[in-house]
């Protein structure tokens, strides 16, 4: 039996040796973070899913891409903020990664504000980055992501650091009203990961 918290409160560094090990053991995802590099796209990031459940499968042997849906790209250009401009990233993404077991989903932060408040219903300030989205992440066990360098180093973004990951805890962040979000994704992850903790969203809003 894997010890899967073996992670669990060690040092940020330790934390964030290990979640780079198991990034680039995965083939799907180092093939995406190339791909990426290769496109230049501004500010660009690998994010969420693609990354917590694969560290959540190496540290419990479970098959690669359980849970993984899809993999989640940020890049940030607010020079064209324009949706034909995101839309061709979006098409050039789709021939670059057409061959992967699981699509790759390209966004551009810098439009969110533009359709967040009627898809989710709630205001959303404007963006200045890529990493910026990760810290109004519902749960703070999902809000990492990770950008290979052109000297092959890998950048690590993870704004409430590792260790919620690593303790397979899922943790909420109330800074916007994701309560039924965290929910949600809570209760889909309990269902493929056992020994996930689930934090339930606070009552009272934190300040």
């Amino acid at each position: 039996m894997s010890n899967h918290l073996r992670y669990s409160g060690a040092s940020a560094d330790s934390q964030s040796k290990a979640l780079e090990a198991i990034i680039r053991d995965q083939a799907v995802l180092m093939v995406v973070l190339v791909g990426l590099r290769d496109l230049a796209l501004p500010d660009h990031l690998l994010v969420a899913g693609a990354i917590y459940n694969q560290v959540w499968n190496a540290l419990t042997d479970r098959p690669t891409l359980t849970g993984v849906n899809d993999i989640d790209v940020f890049y940030f250009d607010d020079a064209d903020i324009g949706w034909d401009a995101e839309d061709r990233v979006i098409k050039t993404c789709e021939q670059r990664f057409a061959n992967l077991p699981v699509p790759v989903q390209v966004r551009n932060q810098a439009r969110v504000h533009l359709w967040f408040e009627d898809k989710f219903g709630s205001p959303f300030t404007p963006l200045s980055s890529s990493a910026e989205m990760l810290g109004r992440y519902a749960s703070t066990s999902h809000a990492v992501g990770a950008r290979l360098n052109a000297d092959d180093s890998m950048t690590i973004v993870a704004p409430f650091g590792l260790d919620d990951l690593f303790s397979f805890r899922i943790m909420p962040n109330p800074v916007l009203d994701n309560r039924a979000l965290h929910t949600k994704k809570c209760a889909q992850a309990k269902a493929i990961w056992p020994e996930l903790t689930v934090v339930p969203w606070p009552d009272v809003p934190q300040r």
